[in-house]
């Protein structure tokens, strides 16, 4: 069975890297695909960071909150409509401030 926790090419160290910046997003924010490219060591690859995160499955990496530049929303292996509902519903909860900085 394939390991697709990785994202990508499994395990390479930019997708590991991707992740990583990923797994940093906290609640309530976003970045876009470019945004993570860059903090991952390569700003022009933000097309391989769609690739990357359109293969994660882990939990702990919460790909809904990466956006496309123009503002929309892109692309999402769990369905367009349901990563706006993620989005829509963290903002709510970070607008609220029920999002305890733990």
């Amino acid at each position: 069975m394939p390991d697709h926790s990785a994202g990508g090419a499994a395990g390479t160290p930019f997708a590991l890297r991707v992740r990583r910046v990923v797994a940093s997003i906290r609640a309530g924010q976003v970045m876009t695909y470019k945004q993570v490219a860059a903090a991952a060591g390569r700003p022009g690859a933000w097309r391989a960071v769609g690739n990357i995160l359109g293969r994660n499955y882990d939990p702990g990496v919460p790909c809904h909150r990466v956006i496309r530049s123009d503002g929309r929303t892109g692309g999402y292996n769990r369905g367009r409509r349901r990563k706006a509902l993620l989005l829509r519903s963290e903002a709510r909860t970070a607008r609220s401030g029920r999002i305890s900085a733990a």
